[in-house]
């Protein structure tokens, strides 16, 4: 067979244009790539549950906190009078009736470091008539990991105790546990335990490298639904995640309730999964510097989540300006001068130099309706933000949807609004999760798009039935990631109109997992890579800055091809189960090949906590200037040097 190449129509492709989304979702927040090892560290968590419509959370600040020893006798009782920080409340008041008794906590999965690994630990403590020692540590049944002693001060006010330390042996599923070395009664708050060697000081390191090996163009940011939220009060409040880490108040997530069901009172497994806001909009930003990445904030328009509410604020309530505020505010705060109120707590929290914001997301998957009001609604903000900084790109949505009534109706509103402001939104988000046999069907939708109207295709994933909800890493099948990998030929032979792209969703934790497929896997001790992570990393690495145009002439294989300077690689998906001799050709000079970059398996093989690498992209010699052998169901990449 031969694929042929043609520089007549060829289009630039634009720098960056494969990125990544984060949402906390699956844990991906707290117990995910923030590093902090406790859990419900500050006795804030709450117990979400409710239907659609009418969720409740409730106040259950001692979650993930018990007597230790087990079975010792200590009294415990969660308090907010003269708390140690207004905006979170709640500490806990520890009784104990014997000496070397206190407290643990659940640390998710329990703490597993390595011997040697330096951690820094702190937390807070007020004793009112309590003299002698506490001592805090991680403990298994041959002893300290390590431990620290605190020198106990009985004046009524808060002191914050802050150690480095060192993991004397290797542990698994240990206790972390605070103990007073007699009988007594003091307060605690804010505990934290943080890996030394966590990403500038917050990231858990494992899952921000491979982030980074992704190279990612972009990162969108903090959702998904998280930022519309099941309420609006319970929406992402980015003004609440800055400053210092004590004092961002806690929320509930809003993947809490997700699954609940009647048969389970409406509570769902996860539901205190929380956020703690240790990852706020300032560390995003700072992930986004270490990434190489630019920063792609997403915000609310004052609609709650429409699958989950009708909650919207109108049109004519003068509460929607604080939601205009809030989008004009991220923007001064990104990168106003130390000057400006937003552009001062950034410096102040480290950062005098601005972030370099170029673009803003209005808006997840929203759709008009008469409670939504979402066109005027849209065009208010797009309005509003333009005005005040011009040069700043707006994302806006087309709905949770594509190919349906409503999605088609947001396109012909968004390419109207486009005639008359070219400046309106320089992209719209598409969504779709899909069968693999619907990605192969429409690896040429984007063919026949309008070129008026770019499309950021902001989440996407092949959904196989049996596979999809496993909620486990054998969910990412090859059946999936190579679906993909042909579905994205079709993105960058349209790279004019498909401008950016990224998986989603990006991180789970495995046993805390309330969507899959996910890109990456991970517990406490390990992460790795789906084979749709490695797909992606393989378009990440081997892109260009010019597509043209690639045909294939057999059936069942796919292809793209780009290049740059000297360079030009050529995307191929064999997606029969025979091997297929290609043969490439050109109306241009591309060289010859330098090398192939391949990944080949059976449909079922996945990457597991087990088997992280079973299937991973190999390096495969040329035996051949212009010719290669596509094995079945591959994905392969050949590079060509002029």
């Amino acid at each position: 067979m031969k694929i042929t190449l043609s520089q007549e129509h060829s289009v630039p492709v634009a720098a960056g244009g494969l990125g990544i989304f984060f949402e906390d979702i699956n844990y991906a927040a707290d117990g995910g790539l923030y590093a902090e090892l406790l859990e419900n560290r500050n006795f804030e968590a709450k117990r979400a549950h409710g239907k659609i419509g009418a969720f409740l959370a409730e106040q259950d600040g001692g979650y993930a906190w018990e007597a230790y020893p087990a079975g010792a006798s200590v009294a415990c009782k969660v308090k907010d009078d003269r708390p140690l920080y207004a905006e979170n409340p709640h500490y806990l008041r520890v009784v104990t009736q014997a000496e070397k008794c206190g407290v643990r906590n659940k640390a998710y999965d329990g703490i597993f470091l390595k011997k040697g690994d330096v951690l820094r630990l702190s937390f807070w403590v007020r004793s009112y008539d309590l003299r002698g020692f506490a001592r805090a540590g991680v403990y298994t049944a041959t002893g300290a990991v390590f431990e620290v002693k605190a020198k106990l001060r009985a004046d009524g006010k808060w002191h914050r105790y802050a150690y480095r330390v060192r993991a004397k042996a290797d542990c698994a599923g240990a206790a972390f546990a605070f103990t007073l070395d007699k009988p007594g009664a003091v307060h605690i708050d804010a505990f934290s335990l943080m890996p030394e060697n966590a990403v500038f000081g917050v990231f858990r390191r494992d899952l921000a490298v491979l982030l980074k090996e992704l190279r990612p163009g972009f990162v969108r940011f903090p959702g998904g639904c998280v930022v519309e939220g099941n309420s609006l009060a319970n929406r992402y409040q980015w003004k609440c995640s800055v400053g210092q880490p004590e004092r961002r108040k806690h929320n509930w997530n809003r993947w809490a309730v997700h699954g609940a069901s009647r048969e389970g009172d409406f509570c769902s497994q996860f539901s205190h999964y929380g956020q703690t806001l240790g990852i706020g909009y300032y560390e995003y930003f700072r992930l986004c510097e270490y990434l190489g990445a630019k920063p792609l904030p997403v915000l609310g328009l004052g609609i709650a989540c429409q699958y989950m509410s009708d909650e919207a604020v109108a049109l004519d309530d003068p509460a929607l300006e604080a939601y205009i505020q809030e989008a004009l505010d991220v923007v001064e705060f990104a990168n106003g001068g130390t000057d400006t109120v937003w552009g001062r707590v950034r410096a102040e929290m480290g950062h005098p130099e601005p972030f370099g914001l170029e673009y803003l997301g209005l808006g997840n998957e929203q759709w008009e309706t008469a409670q939504s009001d979402f066109y005027r609604r849209f065009a208010l903000f797009s309005a509003r933000v333009r005005e005040k900084y011009p040069d700043i790109k707006i994302i806006g949505t087309v709905g949770p949807d594509t190919d349906t009534p409503r999605s088609k109706d947001a396109w012909k509103w968004t390419r109207n609004a486009l005639a008359k402001d070219a400046n309106f939104v320089y992209a719209s988000d598409e969504h779709f999760y899909a069968p693999p046999g619907w990605l192969y069907d429409h690896v040429g939708m984007y063919d026949e798009y309008p070129r008026a109207g770019k499309v950021y295709v902001g989440e996407y994933a092949a959904h196989i039935e049996g596979k999809a909800n496993c909620l486990s890493p054998e969910g990412n099948v090859w059946e999936g990631a190579l679906a993909e990998a042909a579905f994205m030929t079709g993105t960058e032979r349209n790279a004019d109109v498909v401008v950016m792209k990224s998986y989603a969703p990006l991180l789970a934790r495995i046993g805390y997992t309330q969507w899959s497929p996910d890109l990456i896997w991970f517990d406490a001790c390990r992460a790795f890579g789906s084979v749709n992570y490695h797909v992606q990393k393989m378009y990440s690495l081997y892109t260009g800055d010019v597509s043209y145009k690639a045909v294939s002439d057999a059936a069942g294989v796919y292809v793209s091809a780009t290049s740059s300077g000297d360079l030009t690689y050529v995307k191929a998906v064999n997606a029969t189960d025979k091997e297929v001799a290609a043969e490439v050709e050109g109306d241009f000079a591309f060289g010859d090949m330098l090398r192939i970059v391949q990944m080949a398996g059976a449909l079922s093989d996945c990457n597991t906590a087990e088997q992280p690498e079973k299937l991973v992209p190999v390096e495969v010699a040329p035996t051949s200037a212009r010719a290669a052998l596509l094995p079945p169901h591959s994905f392969s990449v050949l590079v060509f040097r002029k």
